[in-house]
């Protein structure tokens, strides 16, 4: 019986019951061969991925030239680059003039990368790099273990490959004995209070009050403290960092560090307490001295010992405050009004006399000075004298001033006297200068057409305008249009 083969993907019918977000493709993934198989993305890439193409460093085309070539590189002598481009170290004679030690030519790639491969921070990694790292690293321990090894004979040497696992053996066991000095100690058991210590939840049952939180053991929201309870909270951190316990801490730290070391009167706070407070306090002075001697070696080399002494006026500036200071996430003490942050540019410099800024005074679209009003940026202040003269000028530019000229003159001029009624052929004539004077004031008012505004303004216009503009700084103005003599 023969055996059926398989059928082609691209021949299977599409599966309406696989889900839409299985069956279609990505957008980036779509290209003109979809219609072969429409789950192609689903299954197992054979391509190579844009991440494993990179170039061959320092591979090379070929055997190296006998002869200079016409072109080539100055220096070595490559045909790949130009003598600008060169990396080889400079020649102090290039290989053009000597003909020797002519570099063969390298493989240069153009390889196109996609997006990813771009922004790929490992695209081109040589894991076998890594291998130097290793054994440098294996080098160093090697080393500490030989100075460990041979420090009791006083003289290392070097360990075995055999020998490595009972020296680690040795180490293991003897860390496994120190375990209750505490630094071997877990992370889980380092964080434990001591029994005789009272659980710091019960220290404040107030609600309203700083509240433990579990997880770090320890108390928040130390900013109330307006109960008994809470400030004894609150000193709980400083009883502990007083009296003997920051002795026991030191004592403990040299304990350890002792052990480590390896030194020959290493201590064990447990086993013999006298004995390490002894040699730590012996320690503790030598240092002292040695410190001290070399003080006074500067001191007698560069002097100025009399910089040291104590200055009693400078010490009775620093006194001692009991006043409580809360501080924010931020690091700005609550309450305090917000200081206003400081630009790197020049700030409320004052100039030519002025007591404000530039910038202090806006009007009419124009930045200046509040003092004076002065809008000319580095101009001399004026003081009141210059907001007078800038308001009258301003008064001047609207026409406010002409106005209350006007208003002045009118209250200031005593009225006409009455004369008699004129007689028929004066009235007639007043008559007809009134006329025509409405007549040329109606002429203007009224609106030009397209063909007189093209033209222009004639001189009768330009002329009847004149005669009829009333200038208010002309003291002849009252009497245009009356024929009365001026007495």
């Amino acid at each position: 019986m023969a055996s059926k083969k398989p059928a082609d993907v691209a021949s299977k019918e599409k599966n309406e019951y696989i889900p839409s977000f299985i069956s279609k493709k990505p957008f980036y993934l779509e290209g003109p061969d979809q219609e072969n198989d429409y789950l192609e993305h689903q299954r197992l890439q054979t391509a190579t991925p844009d991440q494993s193409k990179w170039y061959d460093r320092g591979k090379r085309l070929g055997a190296a030239a006998t002869k200079f070539r016409k072109g080539a590189c100055e220096n070595c002598g490559a045909m790949t680059h130009k003598t600008k481009e060169c990396l080889s170290r400079p020649r102090a004679k290039g290989a053009k003039w000597t003909g020797k030690d002519i570099q063969a030519d390298e493989v240069v790639q153009d390889i196109q990368l996609g997006w990813d491969a771009k922004r790929d921070r490992w695209n081109g990694y040589d894991a076998t790099e890594y291998r130097a790292v290793i054994q440098e690293y294996e080098e160093l321990e090697n080393l500490k273990k030989s100075v460990k090894s041979g420090a009791a004979d006083g003289q290392p040497k070097l360990i075995e490959n055999g020998d490595e696992d009972e020296v680690l053996e040795q180490e293991e066991a003897k860390y496994a004995e120190e375990s209750d000095m505490g630094r071997q100690q877990s992370t889980a058991t380092r964080n434990l209070r001591l029994r005789e210590d009272t659980a710091k939840y019960l220290l404040n049952l107030d609600l309203e009050s700083a509240k433990y939180d579990p997880k770090t053991r320890s108390m928040v929201d130390m900013g109330a403290q307006a109960d008994q309870a809470a400030a004894l909270v609150a000193e709980d951190n400083f009883m502990r960092a007083s009296g003997d316990a920051a002795e026991f801490e030191k004592a403990s730290k040299y304990a350890w560090e002792s052990q480590e070391r390896g030194d020959k009167n290493k201590t064990h706070l447990q086993a013999n307490p006298t004995s390490g407070e002894y040699f730590r306090r012996k320690e503790q002075q030598e240092s002292d001295a040695k410190r001290e001697a070399h003080r006074r070696q500067l001191l007698e080399k560069y002097g100025g010992e009399q910089y040291l002494q104590p200055n009693s006026l400078k010490d009775s500036t620093i006194t001692e405050s009991e006043r409580y200071i809360e501080y924010d996430e931020s690091g700005a003490i609550k309450g305090a009004p917000k200081a206003i942050a400081k630009t790197k540019y020049p700030e409320d410099v004052l100039i030519n006399n002025h007591t404000l800024v530039w910038g202090s005074w806006w009007k009419n679209f124009q930045w200046g000075y509040a003092c004076c009003h002065s809008t000319v940026k580095n101009s001399y202040c004026t003081g009141e004298e210059g907001k007078e003269a800038s308001e009258q000028a301003n008064r001047i530019r609207t026409g406010a001033e002409l106005k209350a000229l006007e208003s002045r003159r009118a209250i200031e001029m005593p009225p006409p006297p009455r004369t008699a009624t004129p007689v028929a052929s004066g009235k007639s004539s007043t008559t007809q200068n009134e006329v025509e004077m409405s007549g040329k004031t109606e002429a203007l008012a009224k609106k030009r057409t397209l063909t007189e505004m093209k033209g222009g303004v004639s001189e009768e216009e330009l002329e009847a305008y004149k005669r009829s503009r009333g200038m208010a700084d002309d003291p002849m103005a009252t009497y245009l249009g009356k024929d009365e003599l001026v007495s």
